[in-house]
């Protein structure tokens, strides 16, 4: 077995899920379950097939968010692993009707930052090990800092 990394540039204003479910009919529920999510929602999603043509299946709301899901989901190269990207929108609003979506057996990251996916190879197939998502703390957070944390999540309209 090899052990890979691969590295993941999330562009400014984009959000990326990653998760693995088991069933090619993915990309159409995760589409369906996207594009009732919310209005005017900007996405793609592309599936890594894990047998038969073993392509990457892919739909999205908009052309260039949908060119970089199948981007993604290409370097990974793990089947029935599945990538979301968002633009101008949050994984929050969108997760748990994700994780809802019959065939979706775990959600690995949902992030902002650069992800770099741990990734195993044996006998022709890839499967994700783990994901490192951004990087590691450098301290723990002040009072100024909560007081920043609780104005951003207000000013956002998270909290009231």
């Amino acid at each position: 077995m090899q052990f890979t990394t691969v590295s993941l540039k999330v562009p400014e204003g984009c959000q990326v899920i990653i998760g693995q479910s088991h069933f090619i009919k993915t990309v159409e529920d995760v589409y369906e379950t996207l594009i009732t999510s919310s209005p005017g929602i900007k996405f793609g999603v592309a599936f890594c097939e894990a047998s038969g043509k073993a392509l990457v299946r892919f739909d999205g709301s908009d052309q260039k968010v949908m060119e970089l899901a199948k981007e993604f989901a290409f370097a990974l190269g793990a089947g029935h692993s599945f990538v979301v990207v968002l633009q101008d929108s949050f994984p929050i609003n969108v997760l748990n009707r994700i994780k809802a979506v019959e065939e979706v057996v775990t959600i690995y990251c949902a992030t902002a930052n650069n992800a770099t996916v741990i990734v195993a190879e044996e006998n022709g197939g890839r499967g994700i090990v783990g994901v490192i998502d951004g990087i590691s703390p450098k301290g723990t957070e002040s009072d100024e800092d909560r007081v920043q944390r609780h104005e951003f999540l207000r000013r956002i309209g998270y909290k009231r």
